[in-house]
């Protein structure tokens, strides 16, 4: 399916935009082609990395490897990142095909809404061995301790970067980090000062869009507003009928950040979002037969960052947000809140140590509404997770050696208490090239899906947990 889209860019005076202004977005279809309508006023400066050298492609500042700003040549770690200028070369309209240019990482599309994401290859769609993390937020689930694709989105233009780790990071990000570490990282809010209105149709992507205006509050102070909302047809089977995977979702949220003093940054930014998945459930037992239904969805979060500027190599912050979700699928309806609080701090020590170090707690719970077919017990669980971890930088030749050891200490209410440490050895010969060794223990936290579940046959029959009653869509 071709797609043809027109863009361009227009700068005001960050201080002049009081109205946005008025934008006639034209639709039109060409056969089976799609076309979609762009126009962008921000003050954002786009950069095109392809136009870069080598030596300035090793100079893209990332902060996932080392929970710190550093150079990816200086990066222990086998990181990818996916700039906003290739999001925006590449006309993917979401952040899970985004991820299909990340070398090592396997993106299998399902149906018209879900994928399978992974690295290191036993993909599925509930592969629970990969960390994401949406601005600081983690959004895997604890239902099956893996990643809905279909509820995390964004205006892809607001997507700063995207960082992916691929092996163990779980030294710092904690349990689930086995395979890699997947951070998405949206602008500030004084990049995108101004409006932006997108909107596109095809014979799929039915009808997608998007309205995003950032501006002022005064001169440390700035926020940025959004809504958008896609409507994507259901896919074809292979004998022609209708797949039953239609993808309706409405999504809104802000972002402020606020530079409070010369030394404290705060930023606060929530979402919200309400949508209509198709699903197509198989009964495998007594005989095969297939369930259709729609699955409703809505979420809400809210997160707050605030970080001081200590020194050059010194910093502390303090995150915690709070997330809501809510699914109702036919096999199961879940309800979930998720505290989380997250304290970190940045030092040196002499000349060759850089100490990393902090805390974190987070708190779950749900309720369950079981069905004739799956049941989860007890129906409402409230689970803890104590985290710390600490990192020392070592510096043994200035800018050339240096040995990173750390470890995350965690206690979860599955498995209890877990340590899981690292050891990096990096070496940097010059200003393009890196050489490093890491050895690295993660683990995985045990689900609300291995635990306390059951399935029954269509006669009432106890199968038990594992079993694969909704093999194809639901505990595959």
């Amino acid at each position: 399916m071709s797609l043809f889209a027109k863009s361009f860019k227009r700068m005001i005076h960050p201080h002049g935009a009081n109205t946005l202004a008025a934008v006639t977005a034209f639709l039109c279809l060409a056969g089976s082609s799609p076309w979609s309508y762009a126009q962008d006023w921000s003050t954002t400066d786009q950069r095109d990395f392809t136009e870069l050298p080598l030596e300035a492609l090793m100079e893209i500042t990332v902060s996932s490897v080392a929970k710190k700003e550093q150079r990816l040549a200086d990066s222990a770690a086998a990181i990818f990142v996916i700039t906003q200028e290739d999001i925006r070369r590449s006309g993917v309209t979401t952040i899970a095909d985004a991820l299909r240019m990340v070398p090592g990482l396997e993106v299998a599309r399902i149906d018209a809404n879900k994928w399978a994401i992974s690295s290191r290859g036993f993909n599925s769609r509930f592969a629970g061995q990969m960390l994401v993390l949406f601005d600081g937020r983690v959004v895997y689930t604890p239902l099956f301790s893996g990643v809905f694709w279909d509820r995390q989105d964004t205006v892809l233009e607001d997507v700063e970067r995207i960082e992916m780790i691929r092996g163990p990071g779980a030294a710092l990000w904690g349990a689930n980090a086995v395979n890699g570490v997947i951070n998405i990282i949206t602008k500030r809010a004084d990049e995108t000062l101004g409006g932006q209105v997108s909107a596109g149709s095809g014979t799929e992507e039915r009808a997608f869009g998007s309205i995003r205006y950032g501006f002022e509050l005064n001169h440390q102070n700035q926020m940025r507003l959004y809504l958008k909302h896609s409507d994507r047809d259901n896919l074809r089977q292979t004998n022609g009928s209708n797949g039953n995977d239609a993808w309706h979702m409405t999504q809104g949220g802000f972002r402020l950040d606020s530079e409070l003093t010369s030394q404290d940054s705060l930023t606060v930014q929530g979402d919200l979002y309400d949508g209509r998945l198709g699903e197509t459930y198989s009964n495998m037992l007594p005989d095969y037969r297939t369930i259709d239904s729609v699955t409703s969805v809505f979420g809400a979060n809210i997160l707050s960052r605030w970080k001081r500027s200590l020194a050059d190599s010194a910093d502390l912050s303090l995150q915690i947000y709070y997330d809501r979700s809510q699914q109702k699928m036919q096999v199961i309806e879940e309800k979930r809140d998720t505290i989380d609080l997250d304290f970190q701090h940045r030092f040196p020590v002499g000349a060759t140590h850089e100490i990393t170090w902090g805390l974190g707690y987070r708190y779950s719970h749900d309720s369950i509404n079981n069905s004739t077919y799956v049941m989860l017990t007890p129906t409402s669980q409230d689970t803890n997770l104590f985290s710390s971890f600490v990192q020392d930088d070592i510096t043994l030749i200035p800018d050339k050696l240096h040995l990173i050891l750390g470890s995350k200490f965690e206690h979860n209410d599955y498995t209890g208490f877990e340590i899981q440490p690292t050891a990096r050895l990096l070496w940097t010969p010059n200003r393009q090239n890196s050489v490093w060794l890491s050895v690295s223990r993660a683990v995985r936290t045990p689900s609300r899906g291995e635990r306390g579940f059951t399935l029954y046959t269509a006669t009432g029959q106890d199968i038990g947990g594992g079993a694969g009653l909704f093999s194809a869509e639901w505990f595959g």
